[in-house]
C-alpha cells in the first residue's frame, strides 16, 4: 500500500507503539519516505524500539513537533531493519532533514521501517 497522502508533506508523525499491557505510547518522530514505506531513526535502546520488537503493530498520524495529532491515524506494521538495510532508510531521512546529516547522532541508532495498511 502506498504512503497515505495525509502523511505527505508533514515534518512529524505520531508513531504509536504498544506496551505488553496493550497501553498505547504515542511519540512524535521525524520520518523519511521511500518506496512506499516510512523510515524512522531511533536509538536502539529507546522504549519505542523495545516496543516494536515486542509488537510490530503500530499506528501513525501526522502531528506537530509536540505530538498533537493533526490528521487521520493509520494502522501500520513496523520492523527494526538489519544493519545492511540502514543506508536506504538513512538516505530517506537525510533527504528530508538536514540536521540528520550532522555527525553528532548516536552510533547506537537503528532504523524502523513502517508499512502503512
Amino acid at each position: 500500500m502506498p504512503i497515505p497522502p495525509e502523511l505527505e508533506g508533514h515534518k512529524y508523525i505520531s508513531l504509536t507503539t504498544f506496551r505488553k499491557t496493550g497501553v498505547a505510547v504515542p511519540t512524535p518522530v521525524w520520518f523519511g519516505e521511500a518506496d512506499g514505506k516510512l523510515y524512522v531513526m531511533a536509538r536502539g535502546d529507546s522504549g519505542k524500539v523495545k516496543r516494536v520488537r515486542n509488537n510490530s503493530q503500530v499506528r501513525v498520524a501526522p502531528c506537530t513537533m509536540r505530538g498533537k495529532v493533526t490528521g487521520a491515524e493509520f494502522a501500520a506494521t513496523a520492523r527494526i531493519l538489519p544493519k545492511e538495510d540502514f543506508p536506504r532508510a538513512q538516505n530517506a531521512v537525510r533527504r528530508k532533514y538536514w540536521l540528520a546529516r550532522l555527525p553528532f547522532w548516536s552510533k547506537e541508532n537503528v532504523y524502523i521501517e513502517i508499512v502503512v495498511g
